[in-house]
């Protein structure tokens, strides 16, 4: 990893005074009641296509449908949570609460996770999003792991794609246990939120399926659905440079030196939930998501003005630099040889 040097951070005061003026902070309301609109519409269309079509195959594409949508509403609770919809926190909230329920999520856990994660992005320490008992993100994280963890560090980007097909069930899981350990904000209204979630799921699935066809359709949904989202949230930060501890930046070379864009048309913008624009979302978190599109020349011009690397590669690229990382990170490992204590990533 190149070596990252802090600067002064007026640069941030600076920059954010160019998106205010073009006005890019302004809220979107239009945008997200049509969003919201139709995406309830499909999502509600699909459960009706679900009774219709009864005990069949087919209900395997509307599987694939379902995981298509579960991802497009938690894009929505993931714009709730950074207040990009509405200005006041409880309105977002009710956004985020309900659309976390719809997909059995809770709204709360994510939150706490999410906010540290933007806090401190690609920090050997303090980002959760980096601290995944199966896959190490830096040597020093592969010459930790034991066990049945370390042989999956050493031969983990051949892992990494089949372990996302377990991401959706491990979103529920996580989601039950922090609302059961940890006293988060609003957690007794999510805890029978998410129990009716799993109840009208599982009947739902069980009373219009054979048995063996409501596994194998949720089979399908979860582990479909864990491959979009981790396809959509991988791109903007794996592979990319680590910060050490001890290690300081200002906030805009912390956000820009972490973050990778993708690049695409507003194809790329609908299915992965504008989560393309990494950089300017990391930048300006409540920007609502249509505006980062036209933020990205503004940003990307201006780290060119100040000399900071602004990294931005196409789809399938990006994902080839994250192989290509995880073989690194684990190729000591698979040597036989210890990795050094700070080895850089």
């Amino acid at each position: 990893m190149p070596e990252i040097k802090s600067v002064a951070a007026n640069d941030y005061g600076e920059l954010s005074h160019l998106i205010r003026q073009a006005g890019l902070l302004r809220r979107r309301y239009g945008y997200y009641a049509v969003k919201i609109t139709l995406n309830v519409l499909a999502f509600a269309g699909g459960w009706v296509a679900f009774v219709h079509l009864g005990d069949s195959w087919w209900q395997l594409f509307l599987a694939a449908f379902f995981a298509v949508m579960f991802a497009q509403l938690s894009f929505i609770g993931h714009d709730a949570g950074h207040k990009q919809i509405f200005r006041t926190r409880r309105a977002n909230d009710v956004i985020g609460f309900w659309h976390g329920s719809m997909v059995g999520l809770s709204y709360a856990s994510w939150m706490d996770q999410h906010t540290r994660h933007h806090t401190n992005p690609n920090h050997e320490d303090d980002d959760p999003d980096i601290q995944i008992p199966a896959i190490a993100f830096t040597e020093e994280q592969a010459r930790k792991k034991r066990g049945v963890f370390r042989w999956m560090a050493k031969y983990q980007a051949f892992l990494f794609f089949p372990l996302l097909l377990l991401e959706g069930f491990s979103l529920h899981v996580s989601s039950v246990k922090a609302l059961w350990r940890k006293n988060l904000r609003g957690r007794w209204v999510e805890i029978p939120l998410l129990a009716l979630h799993f109840t009208a799921y599982l009947t739902a699935v069980f009373l219009v399926l054979s048995p063996l066809t409501a596994v194998v359709f949720i089979l399908v949904h979860q582990c479909l659905w864990g491959v979009y989202m981790g396809c959509s949230f991988a791109p903007g930060h794996k592979g990319m440079p680590t910060i050490a501890a001890g290690q300081k930046l200002d906030f805009l070379r912390r956000q820009v030196l972490t973050s990778r864009n993708v690049r695409g048309g507003r194809w790329v913008d609908f299915t992965i939930g504008a989560l393309n624009y990494q950089v300017e979302h990391h930048l300006f978190p409540i920007m609502p998501r249509p505006n980062l599109r036209h933020a990205q020349p503004i940003v990307r011009a201006f780290c060119a003005r100040k000399d900071i690397e602004y990294s931005q590669c196409g789809w399938l690229r990006t994902y080839g630099y994250v192989l290509e990382h995880l073989h690194a990170v684990g190729a000591p490992l698979r040597a036989g040889r210890s990795v050094p204590t700070g080895a850089p990533a």
